[in-house]
C-alpha cells in the first residue's frame, strides 16, 4: 500500500495557508494537537475537526481534489472548506475513523 506523499505535503501546506490567512487565535486554540478544522457544505458550512491521519486517505485526496477543481482553496472561513454534502463528508470521515 503506497501512501502518495506529494499530496499530503500539499495538503499540509494548503492547511498552513489557511491558518494564516485569517484564522483567529481563538478559533485555532480549539483545536487538540494532530488535528485540523475544516468546513463542509454546499451552502451553510459546519466545522468538523478531524484527525490529520485522514489527509493519508485516498478517499479524503479525492474530496480535497474536487474542492480544488470546483472552488479552489482560497476561502472566506479563512480555513480548509469542502464543498460537498455533509452527509458524503461525515460517512467518508466515519469509515476512516476521523470523527
Amino acid at each position: 500500500m503506497a501512501i502518495c506523499m506529494p499530496r499530503i505535503i500539499q495538503a499540509k501546506k494548503i492547511l498552513k495557508r489557511s491558518f494564516s490567512n485569517g484564522c483567529s487565535t481563538s478559533t485555532t486554540m480549539n483545536i487538540p494537537k494532530g488535528h485540523f478544522a475544516v468546513y463542509v457544505g454546499e451552502q451553510e458550512k459546519k466545522r468538523f475537526v478531524v484527525h490529520v491521519s485522514l489527509l493519508s486517505q485516498p478517499t479524503f485526496q479525492e474530496l480535497l481534489n474536487q474542492a480544488e477543481e470546483e472552488v479552489g482553496y482560497n476561502h472566506s472561513m479563512g480555513g480548509l472548506t469542502i464543498p460537498c454534502n455533509e452527509d458524503v463528508f461525515t460517512d467518508v470521515a466515519s469509515h476512516l475513523g476521523a470523527l
